[in-house]
């Protein structure tokens, strides 16, 4: 079953509580999508890193119900 963008968001939020998130749905499909996400624990981590984080808050759900996430992460300015 696809996931909704909102539900991403809330995942993402659950883990980074500090996270402006923003989602868009690219396919209309409900698997895939594009985040951008800002929050202050990414400061100084590597990219890799920061990615890592937001997929650790998907819980498993990527490769399932959510085939495809384009990510942009970064620290506020």
């Amino acid at each position: 079953m696809p996931m909704s963008a909102n539900e991403i968001e809330v995942l993402i939020k659950s883990a980074l509580p500090d996270a402006r998130v923003t989602v868009e749905d690219l396919a209309g499909d409900g698997d895939h999508y594009a985040a951008t996400v800002v929050s202050e624990q990414f400061r100084g981590l590597p990219r890799v890193r920061q990615h890592q984080l937001v997929y650790a808050a998907l819980s498993g759900r990527m490769g399932g119900e959510l085939h495809a996430l384009a990510l942009q992460t970064s620290a506020p300015d």
